[in-house]
């Protein structure tokens, strides 16, 4: 599957892409709020500016992904792996972040309000 195909089986409703693999896929904006991305591999994905809002992220692969300014509110990103990840500005509000990798990671200017980080990897993290 491709980034066109995704987005338009997305819109067309499906929301069940577990496991997908989109490693430095270019999804720069794209809204997948609410999709099951369980497991994926989004490894040095662009994800700048994309609507993650509600989505199920959990022991997802986003090492050195590009998400600036996303909108992760309410995301479940329990166990993901998100060291060197760039989540400048992102929106990570209500974001459920437990036993998360977040080393090396960007944190600056992230609305981190009522995020749960219990169990989280925060060393070298930049906030």
């Amino acid at each position: 599957m491709n980034v066109s195909e995704l987005i338009e089986r997305y819109q067309a409703g499906e929301r069940d892409f577990k496991g997908i693999s989109f490693i430095s896929a270019a999804l720069s904006g794209v809204n997948l709020s609410g999709a099951n991305l369980k497991e994926a591999s989004l490894s040095e994905a662009d994800l700048n500016g994309a609507n993650l809002s509600a989505t199920n992220l959990q022991e997802a692969s986003l090492s050195m992904a590009n998400l600036t300014h996303a909108d992760l509110s309410g995301a479940k990103l329990n166990g993901a792996n998100l060291s060197g990840a760039n989540l400048k500005g992102a929106n990570l509000s209500g974001a459920e972040l437990k036993m998360a990798n977040l080393t090396q990671a960007n944190l600056t200017d992230a609305n981190m309000d009522g995020a749960s980080l219990w169990g989280a990897y925060l060393a070298g993290a930049k906030q």
